[in-house]
């Protein structure tokens, strides 16, 4: 089911790049699409730092 939802997202980005009326909106595109799980990386890795940062204080 996941790779399923994963295949036809990548489908949708293709037909917009294909669609696209000019390179910015492929970049905007792509921008867009990648834009959130970056954002998802870094929250994930500020919980995991500061995680580690107060764990390390309390032991010592």
């Amino acid at each position: 089911m996941g790779m399923f939802l994963l295949w036809q997202e990548v489908s949708e980005i293709e037909k917009k790049i294909e669609e696209a009326p000019d390179s910015a909106y492929e970049i905007g595109v792509a921008i867009g699409t990648y834009l959130p799980f970056v954002v998802l990386v870094l929250v994930a890795y500020a919980f995991y730092y500061f995680s580690k940062k107060r764990n390390e204080d309390q032991e010592g």
